[in-house]
């Protein structure tokens, strides 16, 4: 566990790197994402200012943690929301670096206990409603129907999907979870209180965002995600970016929209504290 009560203060944006991808499919690496996306931010090929002005580099209300590695199985979902809700009691926001999808319950149920009133913005190509996939229920693809289960938000809306089984449009249904099809774009986000933002890098078209383990052409462009980031006027108290893989990222593209991300990110959490 961090301590955390020495650097965290009421208000501030913490970010935190959480290595895990355990339960991912197809291909690993996630885990070794929060560092390369970290280099990239500080490599000096662009600054750290967010297009509101927030400058992260001068700026205090902006603190990063490090990394932290779970144990594996179950046990490490029960450390990543006592970590979370260790951060959360200091009244600090919370930014994420994945890791796979699959972190997003334990994180989210961490929030669900500290906001009784709380949203969820969800980019992603696939809907991740999986009741269990290859025997998995905590694998990436699940994590909005473990969420959904156990620490329901007021409304979960899904924007990029491109992916939609039957079963997972039945899990939808279910849920009654509002998705977004890449046909039914473009979207303005409309909550009725504060959001929690999960950023899933293939939510992007494989031409913007080569390095993640699943391509689904015909995604959105970086800018499309920007303008919805920027058009939400209720509060992000809590965000996490997921799926960067290293290992299919030679050249840095889809790290580097994940560092712009995470600005962009950080400056609305930072001005609309």
């Amino acid at each position: 566990m961090i301590n955390h009560n020495k650097t965290l203060k009421p208000g501030m944006v913490a970010l935190l790197g959480i290595q895990l991808d355990e339960n991912s499919t197809f291909m690993s690496g996630p885990s070794e994402a929060p560092d390369i996306i970290r280099k990239t931010l500080h490599s000096g090929s662009s600054n750290l200012c967010a297009e509101n002005g927030v400058d992260l580099s001068n700026e205090p209300r902006f603190t990063d943690l490090g990394n932290f590695r779970p144990v594996t199985g179950p046990a490490g979902f029960n450390q990543i929301t006592a970590e979370i809700s260790n951060i959360l009691d200091c009244q600090a926001k919370l930014l994420v670096l994945g890791g796979d999808h699959s972190i997003t319950y334990p994180i989210f149920k961490a929030y669900k206990n500290k906001y009784q009133t709380l949203n969820i913005l969800h980019f992603d190509a696939h809907p991740d409603l999986y009741d269990e996939y290859e025997g998995n229920r905590h694998s990436h693809a699940c994590p909005f129907a473990r969420i959904m289960e156990n620490c329901p938000p007021n409304h979960l809306v899904q924007v990029g999907i491109r992916t939609m089984t039957p079963h997972l449009r039945s899990q939808a249904e279910r849920f009654d979870v509002k998705s977004i099809d890449m046909d039914q774009n473009p979207y303005s986000p409309d909550f009725d209180g504060p959001v929690y933002l999960s950023l899933d890098l293939d939510v992007l078209d494989p031409a913007f965002a080569p390095g993640v383990s699943h391509h689904e052409p015909g995604g959105l462009s970086t800018r499309d995600v920007l303008k919805i980031i920027h058009s939400v006027r209720a509060p992000i108290v809590g965000a996490d970016i997921v799926e960067l893989n290293p290992k299919r990222d030679p050249s840095g593209i889809t790290a580097m929209a994940a560092s712009k991300f995470l600005k962009e990110i950080a400056g609305h959490m930072i001005r609309n504290n």
